[in-house]
């Protein structure tokens, strides 16, 4: 099966991020190149949430929904690569009714403060668009404050008292509404990928 690559749809939306050697994948779960995504989160999730939730809740949450969730025609999971290296990621599930879901928006921590995250949501609105959803539904943890900013500072609203304590509110959720007309609509399938057989 093959996976496009998808072009850079944030590149007006992120000036200082240079996105000439970046490429995006639109990959499965069980792709190598989504293992860095995983493996960083795993760790993001014990080191920040294990006193919280425990080991075992850790890593639920990280196996919580199938993969298939993550798949064409509903979601998608994508990896951004940077000279044949994962640095940043993100995926969405179906949550209703035209409403995506995003889920895993991860940065390597050797890539982080580039704008890569910010490129990561602008990379999952797009596609999301295309896809025909109109909304977009996400939730961070309480003890990650460097993602309640991103969110807030991309146009995501609150869907909690922002002046509350985060760690007695729990999972932070915010929304966001797509414009109808997207900018780059289509060009996912404009731009086939390689073909690597996976």
């Amino acid at each position: 099966m093959t996976h496009p690559t998808i072009p850079a749809a944030a590149a007006r939306r992120s000036p200082a991020l240079d996105v000439s050697g970046l490429t995006v994948l639109d990959l499965p779960l069980a792709d190598p190149r989504v293992r860095p995504l995983l493996d960083e989160l795993a760790w993001e999730y014990q080191s920040r949430y294990s006193a919280l939730f425990g080991s075992r809740g850790v890593a639920e949450e990280l196996n919580r929904y199938p993969a298939e969730e993550f798949a064409a025609p509903d979601g998608a999971l994508l990896i951004v690569q940077e000279n044949g290296e994962s640095v940043a990621g993100g995926a969405f599930r179906r949550h209703g009714p035209g409403t995506a879901e995003f889920k895993r928006i991860w940065t390597h921590s050797a890539h982080r403060r580039r704008g890569l995250a910010r490129f990561v949501l602008a990379e999952l609105e797009a596609l999301a668009a295309r896809r025909g959803y109109r909304k977009v539904y996400l939730t961070t943890g309480p003890r990650q404050p460097e993602a309640k900013h991103l969110y807030l500072n991309t146009g995501y609203e609150a869907q909690f008292d922002l002046s509350a304590d985060p760690e007695t509110i729990g999972a932070l959720a915010f929304t966001k509404d797509l414009p109808p007309e997207y900018p780059n609509a289509g060009s996912l399938s404009a731009h086939p990928g390689p073909h690597d057989g996976r």
